[in-house]
């Protein structure tokens, strides 16, 4: 089988613009759909029903979106990266097609899944193919753009969702993906132009299944353990076990592959080796943050679920700000080790200040913590992504990318399951202390049925609660600055570099 791997070919002088602004709107669009259902999902049901399936039109998406990064990662790297894009976006736009066409919660849970396979290659092909037409020292800017967006969706995703539902109905959560993707895909394809010469290629089959078998069980296991099975069930001893047996399969049919998926070579390269390590952890304080912030605004303090996500906004735009400034800083010097220093050290104060929240706590105080948080979070993410593909060949660019995406999106999943274990065992303590029982449930149209002295005994015990976590964050963040000091910086070029070189 021959095929052509495609470069950047750009057919005028605003064609890199076109292509960043098209690939922007997509990964914007694959971004929401991690989170835009979220307040969709009650009218969702009453119109389906299927309550006991309820998680999976979420887990739907995120298992198979993290299953198919990685290779879209290498197919990118092989087939070209223009070619990708095009099978992803057809299979996102297919699936949301799908989606709002749904009259059955299984049909939507499918749907869904069909809807992951392609938001996973877009959240990876979209930070390539800024390594195929912005020099590595201006990717850092548009990096740190994209950073902004990815973080604005885990905001804006739940509002959208809820004035959708609210002025149309939950099918047009789906719908409206069609006509914007639709036009960023003519814009990419007008930019992003394929040329190469044809070659052969051995697709690593063996390893595609296993690293599935890996991410798949591993995905499953921290969305659902706890809630839909509990942690010593022997269905999250299986997954466990699978994802342990897999991972050493893989392991081992890497190192004899010929173009392996992951290749154990970029594990001995400093720069991919610690911006993992970084990612993973900055992957586990974000989604660690802002999934259980909620809790303490609508449960401790009595805020409505809408109001509670205005709430996060500080945060967000404390990732915007210094996801910025640091793709300026790295367009101008040409270096970025001392920002994943700086971006640790202000994660470490963020998770130290939200360690000290209480009931009281003024919401200045609190937006203050949180865009600490964001501030660090910001100077990391565009750094990653922009140091490993300055550090890795050409032909594993997409391969090293993918990587990364997935290992901030396995922190994030770890760091979830984790912190979710913690926050369960400490509630069970303090409530069953206090002997009160509320039925394995919480939330705030529960809180309003009790007596001002239970809801204070509850807002307590999510207080006591969540503290720990953030204590585990800041440990966290102290690792993360010394992979930092460990990390090695080779200085950003100015010119895009072609295969071969």
């Amino acid at each position: 089988m021959t095929n052509a791997p495609e470069t950047a070919a750009p057919s005028h002088a605003n064609a890199p613009r076109l292509v960043i602004g098209s690939v922007a709107v997509l990964l914007l669009l694959a971004a929401l759909d991690q989170t835009i259902v979220s307040t969709a999902l009650p009218t969702i049901v009453a119109d389906l029903g299927g309550l006991d399936h309820l998680s999976w039109v979420v887990t739907a998406y995120i298992l198979a979106s993290t299953i198919v990064a990685p290779l879209y990662g290498k197919l990118g790297d092989l087939y070209g990266r223009r070619r990708m894009v095009f099978l992803s976006v057809a299979l996102f736009l297919l699936g949301s097609t799908l989606c709002g066409l749904a009259q059955s919660m299984n049909f939507l849970i499918g749907a869904r899944a069909v809807q992951g396979l392609g938001g996973g290659g877009l959240f990876v092909l979209v930070l390539s193919v800024i390594g195929d037409v912005v020099p590595p020292r201006e990717r850092g800017k548009i990096q740190g753009v994209f950073a902004a967006v990815f973080s604005l969706s885990a905001v804006l995703g739940p509002l959208l969702g809820g004035w959708f539902v609210d002025a149309f109905s939950w099918h047009w959560i789906f719908f409206i993906n069609l006509p914007l993707g639709a036009l960023a895909v003519a814009g990419f394809a007008a930019g992003f132009s394929a040329t190469g010469t044809r070659e052969t290629h051995k697709i690593d089959w063996a390893g595609a299944a296993t690293l599935t078998l890996v991410l798949g069980s591993l995905t499953l296991v921290t969305s659902l353990g706890g809630r839909s099975f509990g942690w010593s069930s022997w269905q999250a001893l299986g997954l466990i076990g699978l994802c342990g047996f897999s991972l050493l399969a893989f392991i081992a049919i890497e190192r004899r592959a010929a173009e392996p998926i992951l290749p154990p070579a970029l594990f001995s390269e400093n720069v991919f080796l610690y911006t993992s390590i970084i990612g993973f952890i900055t992957g586990a304080s974000l989604f660690g943050a802002v999934t259980f912030l909620p809790l303490y605004l609508q449960i401790a303090k009595g805020i409505s679920p809408t109001v509670s996500g205005l709430m996060l906004v500080p945060m967000t735009m404390g990732i915007v700000l210094t996801s910025t400034l640091a793709g300026q800083y790295m367009g101008r010097t040409g270096r970025y080790r001392i920002l994943p220093m700086l971006g640790t050290v202000l994660i470490f104060i963020g998770a130290l200040l939200l360690t000290q929240v209480a009931r009281d706590t003024s919401t200045l105080v609190f937006s203050g913590s949180i865009a600490v948080l964001g501030l660090g979070l910001g100077c990391i993410f565009p750094v990653v992504t922009t140091a490993v593909q300055n550090a890795v060949p050409r032909e594993m660019l997409g391969t090293a990318t993918a990587a990364g995406v997935m290992f901030r999106q396995v922190g994030g999943s770890l760091a979830v399951a984790v912190f979710g274990a913690m926050f369960a065992g400490r509630m069970a303590m303090e409530l069953g202390g206090a002997a009160v029982d509320l039925g394995g449930e919480i939330g705030p149209q529960m809180m309003e049925t009790l007596s001002p002295e239970v809801q204070a005994t509850v807002a307590g015990a999510v207080i006591t609660a969540l503290h720990p976590i953030y204590w585990v964050v800041a440990g966290l963040a102290v690792l993360g600055f010394g992979a930092a000091l460990m990390l090695r910086e080779i200085p950003l070029a100015n010119r895009v570099v072609p295969k071969g070189e």
